[in-house]
């Protein structure tokens, strides 16, 4: 699979402080490519860099095989849509208005608008004056202009800030289907369950760095699921077990087995009933992203 954006050691100093340190990033074309943090650890200056609006202190950044430069900028940014903090838009116009204004900023033809709004779906609110637009659907707006022009990569900053649960579950659905219209999305999160649920490559950042990339079936794969044991002598029970050899821990009442094979589940169970413990419940819990961002990063994220 080819990467249609890839950074090498791209760094961002302020006040001799680095907002962002040596990042390698690596977005395969048509993935939906979270880029995960805590607020302030280097997401928005990331993508500001990677479209040009802020020059970086030190790396490179390559966008569809380019590098990107003050030569090729514009001609690198006419294939890619963006959407950065808040949607700027006129009120008093309508949808299909304030995309006409977008169409000419971009010398895209109008007839582009039509197509856009039904891949946000929002044919039914084009004429419908802005202003009266949910907070919703004015992020599905900017979205739009975002697209007009097919682009190739579509980079979004927290683009369900703010939104009710409705919103945000439309904003996940539309950006998750937008790989099928030849769209690679890099968006931006300090949401876990967000990323979860739309993504399929990750990367971490915190403080500036990037402490974990891959796919996120992979990012899962970093801390398996945990055997949750209730008897009606967990103490006793868990003392057995730990002394048979079982990797086996106490915590909340209950015990646990990390990482284990179903033999070890079944070797668990056998023991505590030939022991004449009663088994209450043998449970498999597989850990959240919250979990593993905290085995990664030591502390939980900022939310």
């Amino acid at each position: 699979m080819n990467n249609i954006i890839t950074t090498q050691s791209l760094t961002k100093e302020y006040d001799h402080k680095k907002v962002v340190n040596a990042l390698d990033l690596i977005v395969p074309e048509g993935s939906v490519y979270g880029f995960l943090g805590p607020n302030g650890a280097g997401k928005s200056t990331t993508l500001k860099m990677l479209l040009g609006l802020v020059k970086p202190t030190d790396g490179q950044v390559r966008i569809s095989g380019k590098i990107l430069s003050p030569e090729n900028r514009l001609e690198i940014l006419r294939q890619t849509g963006s959407l950065i903090e808040s949607p700027a838009y006129y009120g008093h116009l309508s949808g299909r208005e304030n995309l006409q204004i977008i169409c000419k900023l971009k010398n895209v033809s109008e007839n582009e608008i039509s197509r856009v709004m039904h891949l946000v779906r929002m044919e039914k609110q084009m004429n419908k004056k802005v202003r009266n637009y949910s907070l919703g659907m004015k992020q599905r707006l900017g979205i739009a202009a975002a697209l007009l022009g097919s682009p190739k990569l579509l980079l979004l900053d927290e683009p369900t800030n703010g939104l009710d649960p409705a919103g945000i579950q439309e904003i996940r659905e539309l950006i998750r289907g937008l790989p099928q219209h030849g769209i690679t999305v890099l968006v931006s999160s300090h949401l876990l369950a967000e990323i979860d649920q739309m993504a399929t490559d990750v990367g971490i950042i915190d403080k500036g760095e990037l402490i974990f990339q891959d796919s996120l079936l992979i990012l899962h794969e970093h801390s398996r699921s945990r055997i949750h044991f209730e008897t009606d002598h967990n103490e006793e029970a868990f003392q057995m077990l730990r002394r048979a050899g079982l990797p086996v821990r106490m915590a909340d009442n209950a015990f646990y087995l990390d990482n284990v094979s179903d033999e070890n589940v079944i070797q668990a169970v056998r023991l505590c009933v030939e022991a004449g413990f009663g088994v209450l419940r043998v449970t498999e819990q597989q850990k959240s992203l919250e979990d593993i961002f905290l085995s990664l990063t030591g502390k939980q994220v900022s939310l």
